[in-house]
């Protein structure tokens, strides 16, 4: 499918990436991973051939579709989210661009014996024919389909994409290459502003892809889910093993253990060969024998070791001044955005030390409430910060805050005052911005990097109430290891919104559950909370149907009517599973059913069973479409 050999990149005369090679087949699910500024985007952009390399070859089939889902995109304003989404069906539009003017031309025509209101009637039957091989009695069902499933509600759809927010319209973009049938999917940083239960839907369509993807993502359990193959980028070599993420790290520990122990033996080796070398040399009797030791060293391949990229940045967050006891209180807090209320009479107490997460799904005030305690929001109710509150705000865009224009180390600058100025080239050091990258402007820094220099430029300011939104997104594995180490350290307040299980475990004290504008405390850290809600995993309580606030204010435990009613939600789900998997097969018998059409007409049409058989299929992919919808529906409601 891709054949990528010998392929290098430089930037400023240093290799990001030198001589690699390896091949991509139908069914591959290769988790792309390395540190921030390793290549990872990069690579993604020269397999789209968005870029050239420097030297080497990406050869393809001729027919190669290749979808690339980036970072960041651009929309043309007006149209609808589902307008938008149909833009993946660009030939199926213009076929029906096509038919409407023909029916135009044929209804204000009465020449019916002319050859040009005959011709008109072959152009019709062709244009409705190929309308019909590409699926465009199914398109729209399809759209519907995925769009639903990434997290969009039907009144959505008419709804203007410049009305959302840019995590939404992120996943309208992926929704619109879910589509197209690519044979390539290159996906950079997919989860990031999804959802649990978007994630959830998104790694059971992956799993079921037929083509190659290639995923570039910091989120452990999503690679773990989808992936059957890994390629590490590190210090310009890859590493490529068919293994998800998790088994790929023991794979590569014990392997480098094994040429550790082979390298110590060979020295060993070689050091006792040079000893009787040494030996010999002085015997003339001996001289053979050294000259012949002498030979045998040279010949030695000598084993080398993987090099290990271990730079991580230092973060550690400093406590300002101390506060009072209670450094937040709310009473009866509410936030509406139109006539569409978000959190109501919600009552918050956050004493001084505590360390608080956020969970719930998209849309249920995570983010309304971290930023109604920063000031950023004008809300209902009463908010009041305690003595001495000093409050650090990292929001979830906060990267798309920092001017392109400037570089690293004017952004730092100007954010710095008189007492910090001396240590803006110390703080940058410790965040991997070091020599020439102070220099860099920001528009050239990849998304990890900017989440760095978002939160370097948060260390300039005094604070001893930190509020932070998605921290995580573009982070590496190491750099968010180092950024929840320097969390636990942190002495002041926290609060924390997060839908990363990893990266919640063992780091709050208190997790919040948003839920129907409503919130829920409940003590301990994210384990302790998914214990107390008797459920496996945070997937599992994110992927529920909704209780009424009555409900989730009562609710202690597993009740008998809980157990039964999770049995029955989850008899559902498997049973919707098992359907998007007959309609997910019955579409591919379809679509080769029309490749075949396309490519061997004659052939195909003179099979009398042939069309019998295509036009049942399709009677019976529209009945369990319908049974899909019917069962979605129930699930919801």
């Amino acid at each position: 499918m891709l054949n990528i050999h010998n392929l290098s990149v430089s930037f400023g005369g240093e290799f990001l990436f030198e001589e690699i090679s390896f091949k991509l087949n139908p069914g591959d699910k290769v988790g792309l991973i390395g540190k921030n500024g390793a290549g990872k985007s990069t690579l993604l952009r020269l397999l789209a051939k968005e870029m050239k390399g420097d030297s080497g070859v990406i050869a393809s089939d001729k027919e190669v579709k290749i979808g690339f889902l980036k970072q960041d995109i651009d929309f043309e304003r007006g149209r609808t989210v589902l307008e938008e989404a149909h833009q993946a069906f660009k030939a199926l539009k213009k076929l029906e661009f096509q038919l409407g003017e023909i029916n135009e031309q044929l209804a204000t025509r009465d020449d019916y014996e002319s050859e040009g209101y005959h011709q008109l009637m072959v152009d019709l039957n062709e244009v409705t024919h190929r309308y019909e091989i590409l699926g465009g009695y199914n398109y729209q069902g399809e759209t519907e389909k995925v769009l639903l499933g990434l997290g969009f509600k039907r009144a959505d759809f008419k709804n203007k994409t410049d009305t959302f927010s840019g995590g939404w319209r992120m996943r309208i973009e992926l929704a619109k290459l879910l589509l197209q049938n690519n044979d390539v999917l290159l996906l950079d940083e997919p989860t990031n502003h999804l959802d649990i239960e978007s994630i959830i839907w998104l790694e059971q369509f992956l799993k079921n892809y037929p083509g190659a993807v290639v995923i570039v993502s910091h989120d452990k359990m999503f690679l773990d889910n989808v992936t059957n193959r890994t390629i590490e980028i590190s210090l310009g070599r890859i590493y490529d093993y068919n293994k998800p993420y998790s088994a790929y790290l023991v794979l590569r520990k014990e392997m480098r253990e094994q040429q550790l122990n082979a390298q110590k033996n060979q020295e060993r080796e070689i050091q006792q060969a040079e000893r009787l070398i040494e030996k010999f040399r002085a015997k003339s009797s001996k001289a053979s024998m050294a000259q012949s030791l002498i030979k045998k060293l040279d010949k030695i391949e000598r084993i080398e070791v993987d090099e290990e990229d271990n730079t991580v940045m230092k973060v550690r967050f400093p406590v300002s001044v101390q506060p009072g006891k209670v450094v937040v209180e709310g009473q009866g807090l509410g936030k509406c955005y139109g006539e569409k209320l978000v959190i109501e009479d919600v009552d918050v107490l956050v004493e001084r030390g505590s360390k608080i997460a956020f969970v719930g799904q998209n849309g249920q005030g995570k983010t309304t409430l971290a930023k109604i305690i920063v000031g950023e929001l004008d809300h209902s109710g009463a908010l009041k910060l305690g003595h001495n509150v000093q409050l650090g705000y990292f929001a979830q865009n906060q990267a798309d805050y920092l001017e392109e224009k400037k570089t690293v180390y004017d952004v730092m600058l100007s954010a710095a005052n008189e007492t910090n100025r001396t240590k803006v080239r110390d703080i940058l050091g410790s965040f991997l911005f070091r020599g020439d990258d102070v220099d860099k402007q920001v528009k050239v820094l990849s998304g990890g990097e900017r989440n760095r220099l978002a939160l370097a430029k948060l260390l300039l300011q005094p604070f001893n109430v930190l509020v932070m939104d998605e921290p995580t997104n573009h982070l590496d594995m190491k750099s968010k290891n180092v950024l929840k180490q320097a969390l636990n350290n942190f002495e002041g307040t926290l609060i924390l919104v997060s839908h990363d299980r990893d990266f919640l475990q063992g780091l709050t004290e208190k997790v919040y559950e948003f839920r129907e504008g409503n919130v829920k405390e409940y003590l301990g850290d994210i384990d302790d909370y998914l214990e107390q809600r008797s459920a496996l995993d945070f997937r599992a309580i994110e992927k529920k149907t909704q209780q009424s606030p009555k409900e989730i204010t009562k609710s202690e435990g597993k009740t008998t009517n809980d157990y039964h009613e999770q049995k029955r939600l989850k008899s559902l789900k498997n049973k919707l599973g098992s359907l998007e998997k007959k309609i997910t097969a019955l579409e591919r018998e379809i679509g080769d059913m029309d490749h075949k059409l396309l490519m061997e007409y004659d052939q195909t049409v003179a099979n009398r069973e042939f069309f019998d058989s295509y036009h049942d299929k399709k009677g019976e992919l529209n009945g369990l479409m319908e049974e899909w919808e019917k069962m979605s529906n129930e699930l919801e409601s």
